[in-house]
């Protein structure tokens, strides 16, 4: 169902800081920012393996990652699996008992289609489906 990891998304208060440490510390290149407005985040890609950490800013404190950062404060906030069909991805899933937080699959970063599995039943994990832009 899943090709590999696409990326682990980690929430941040502090974007620019986040960088500087994961670039810095961890000799990760940044590859890609971008702001989805959709999710209300700012997002930067930083390369690793064969894929990616994705740092989220929230653009308020009413987006989705504005009230993790306020209940959890800063770290991890999702895992996301590459998939070649995300139609198909979420179809297995749904017939396999899991609570799907998105129906349809949503653009997100760098035009990739979507999809948000519900973590009380994904074993408290926020998990993230990918279909990559083509």
């Amino acid at each position: 169902m899943f090709g590999r990891i696409d990326h682990v998304g980690v929430a941040v208060e502090d974007l620019d800081a986040a960088i500087e440490l994961y670039s810095r510390d961890f000799e990760m290149a940044e590859q890609h920012r971008e702001t989805v407005e959709a999710f209300g985040v700012e997002a930067v890609l930083l390369e690793v393996g064969d894929g990616h950490i994705e740092l989220l800013r929230p653009l308020s404190a009413d987006t989705g990652v504005g009230r993790f950062l306020k209940r959890n404060g800063p770290g991890l906030h999702h895992v996301a699996y590459a998939t070649d069909d995300i139609e198909a991805a979420l179809e297995r899933v749904k017939a396999a008992g899991l609570r799907l937080i998105d129906e349809r699959p949503r653009t997100g970063i760098r035009n990739s289609r979507v999809a948000f599995l519900h973590p009380k039943s994904t074993g408290g994990v926020l998990t993230e489906l990918v279909e990559p832009a083509h």
